[in-house]
């Protein structure tokens, strides 16, 4: 048998090897496992308790808010609340960030999140995530401003997939691990480390419904993908769940690429990039790949607004850079 080694025990062995990976990074990545232990759990009591539906509100993003939005939303709150360590909590559910109990000079770490990506697959059981984003910050953040942070910055990253297991996928600058949920022990234990994309997939991702919304730039590179052409490989294969920690996640082991463009009346597109596009691109950057726009790199944006959307293209370097240059033609 190959040796086991949960999470915490990593993420020791990382101390002793990478100066990034200190003492209070140990402690909240257990904090964010906790979290997703917690949320696992009550996933698969979902269809036996009062927690599936939505709550009749909508958040700061305009989104109808369902019940597991905001229980996910809370039970990440409750986590971090007495940690002393990270003193700001920004989530896609909250217009505003939220300062947590701190002492001396502690909390200076301020962690982004998209509590539970996918909600419109919660009433349907199929897959679901939690995004992070962790950054230090140099003291205790006065202002929202000193909280918009370059994808650059980032301390570490990473998400959680609900599916068929329960996997925890981060990094901390130093490589890509992924650790498997044991709900017997109730521990995560690495089930695969220092992942690498394939250059090139034969998988695209993409919410083909939007299609007539896109420019004809990203209409015709779709339509590209779907020709087919042997010596490129094409044409690609069409994957789309709806909930992006599980389509960015196949594409991370299997390649390809996944795009959320923006349209010609929203052209800075859906998702967010403190909390959904800065942490996956760390994740796919560590692996080899790329996060772009279509027009510049996701990691280099410096954030103008907390919940500021940009479009996003993210995969297998080859890929990316593929329809970069068909995007800027």
């Amino acid at each position: 048998m190959s040796k086991v080694l949960s999470l915490t025990k990593f993420i020791i062995q990382e101390r002793a090897m990478f100066p990034q990976a200190t003492e209070e990074f140990s402690t909240i990545m257990t904090q964010i496992a906790l979290v997703g232990k917690i949320i696992a759990r009550e996933l698969s009591q979902a269809g036996l308790i009062d927690i599936l539906g939505s709550t009749g509100a909508t958040n700061i993003q305009g989104e109808e808010v369902q019940k597991l939005d905001e229980r996910a939303n809370e039970i990440f709150v409750q986590a971090f609340e007495d940690s002393h360590i990270v003193g700001t909590l920004i989530s896609e559910e909250m217009e505003t960030p939220v300062s947590v109990s701190t002492t001396n000079n502690s909390g200076t770490y301020a962690l982004y999140f998209d509590p539970l990506d996918g909600s419109s697959n919660i009433d349907v059981n199929a897959p679901l995530g939690s995004i992070f984003s962790l950054h230090r910050l140099s003291s205790l953040p006065k202002s929202n401003e000193s909280l918009l942070r370059a994808g650059s910055e980032q301390v570490a990253a990473g998400y959680i997939l609900y599916g068929s297991s329960t996997i925890l996928v981060y990094t901390c600058g130093n490589g890509v691990q992924i650790f498997t949920l044991d709900p017997g022990i109730g521990e995560f234990l690495l089930s695969a480390g220092n992942i690498t994309i394939p250059r090139r997939g034969k998988i695209y991702s993409v919410n083909e419904g939007n299609r007539w919304k896109w420019t004809s730039g990203m209409q015709n590179y779709i339509a590209y993908l779907q020709e087919t052409d042997a010596p490129s490989g094409r044409p690609y294969t069409g994957r789309y769940t709806g909930c992006l920690a599980a389509d960015v996640h196949r594409i991370l082991l299997k390649g390809g690429l996944y795009l959320y463009p923006g349209e010609v009346k929203k052209p800075e597109g859906k998702l967010r990039l403190l909390y959904e596009c800065a942490p996956l691109t760390l994740v796919i950057e560590q692996a080899g790949g790329i996060g772009s726009t279509g027009m510049e790199r996701i990691s280099t944006i410096h954030p103008t607004a907390l919940h500021q959307r940009v479009p996003l293209i993210i995969g297998s370097p080859e890929d990316v850079e593929t329809a970069e240059q068909v995007l800027m033609c």
